[in-house]
């Protein structure tokens, strides 16, 4: 009876081991022999491990681990070949979720996309991109010592924000001379109103003006008070802005064009795995008279782009105005994972009521008007006024 007791205690204990054994080789697959790696190990992972084992025997610095796996999950989503589909890290997501809810934390500029970074386009009062001194036209460069060229606007600007308190160092170009420079902001809660309203008054006649900033989450209801704020002011007209809006939440634009747009398409979805669906205005339009322009430039991409094209489509517009638009077709799922981060895959194209996929196209505007962010007076906004008051009754 004791030799099988002992007998059972020595299986159980070699059990153990073994087992403790297999999850250790498991996580550290470098450390099987060659012969025993390829028949326990997936030979994609073997292959990663003998890559990682390699730079950590040979590469001339030190390689944090934690790094190397960030930079390997940003890789296989960056392999896609897809500008618009990124892996977001748990610190980024965060700032991915916040920018789409309408608060973050951050240092208060409103950005476009180029070739170099991020180009600032507008720099709010009493925050702390202003009490560092950064201007409109700066070219943002850097963010804490890495190069954000040619990365997508949404993962730039995530790595910008941060909790509230804590600081960014940000290289800046100045596109005119060249010069850069380095300035350390602490980030803090941004208060920017994603909706703003203006009168203007054009021979005689009072224009409304509606700035659409983002399609954050709950916005629609921003630009209904909008809408009703004006037509209790008895505006003759109305001038959407979206120029330097790069889009946001799909659901929150078919809501904005629903606030004009009684009844009809707004837009149609379709994705390699899943079928089509065609968005329809809600019934819920606020204002289907008034007469209206909009008004767009090169950084109106995605969200704002459904909204002008079904606003045009629908004849609710009178005209486009401004420059082309950036030329999204595509839309992202925002897909959370394991470790807290994201990944954000375009999932389908887009295509608005007249047919139209706007990818590397955009919406070419009836009339063109072209503003220099640098200079005071805005350039383009004085041609959507009158483009509008030329044709109201």
């Amino acid at each position: 009876m004791l030799s099988t007791v002992r007998a059972f205690i020595l299986a159980l204990f070699l059990a153990l081991i073994a087992f403790a054994g297999g999850l250790y080789l498991g996580g550290h697959p470098e450390r099987l022999p060659s012969g025993l790696r390829a028949i326990f190990v997936g030979e994609d992972r073997a292959l990663r491990a003998e890559i990682e084992a390699a730079i950590n025997a040979f590469f001339f610095e030190k390689v944090d681990p934690a790094s190397l796996e960030e930079g390997s999950l940003r890789g296989t989503v960056a392999a896609l070949g897809d500008p618009f589909s990124n892996y977001f890290s748990p610190e980024d997501a965060r700032g991915l979720r916040d920018s789409l809810s309408g608060n973050f934390d951050g240092i208060g500029v409103a950005i476009d996309a180029g070739k170099q970074g991020l180009e600032v386009l507008v720099v709010y009062e009493d925050t702390p991109a202003e009490g560092v001194d950064i201007q409109v036209g700066d070219l943002i460069t850097e963010v804490d010592g890495e190069s954000i060229a040619g990365e997508p606007p949404e993962v730039a600007t995530a790595k910008i924000k941060g909790p509230a308190g804590t600081p960014v160092e940000l290289t800046l170009v100045d596109p005119k001379t060249g010069r850069e420079r380095t300035v350390r902001p602490k980030r803090a809660n941004i208060e920017v109103p994603v909706v703003e309203t203006s009168v203007e008054e054009v021979e005689g006649r009072k224009i409304g003006v509606i700035q659409l900033i983002t399609f954050s989450e709950g916005v629609h209801a921003d630009v209904a008070k909008a809408v009703k704020k004006l037509t209790r002011l008895h505006v003759d007209g109305l001038v959407l802005d979206m120029r330097g809006n790069g889009g946001g939440l799909l659901t929150e634009a078919v809501l904005v064009a629903s606030v004009f747009i009684e009844e009809g398409e707004i837009v149609a979805t379709r994705g390699r795995t899943s079928p089509e669906r065609v968005y329809e205005a809600l019934g819920t339009a606020v204002d289907t008279d008034t007469e209206m322009v909009v008004l767009v430039d090169g950084g109106t991409a995605s969200s704002s782009e459904i909204v002008a094209g079904a606003l045009r489509d629908s004849g609710r517009a009178e005209a486009i105005v401004g420059e082309t638009t950036f030329g999204k077709g595509v839309f992202q799922e925002i897909i959370p994972l394991s470790n807290g981060g994201t990944v954000n895959l375009t999932v389908g194209s887009y295509f608005l009521p007249q047919g139209d996929n706007l990818a590397d196209a955009g919406i070419e505007p009836e009339v063109k008007a072209v503003d220099d962010p640098r200079t005071e007076p805005d350039e383009a906004l004085p041609r959507a006024l009158d483009q509008l008051t030329s044709n109201l009754p």
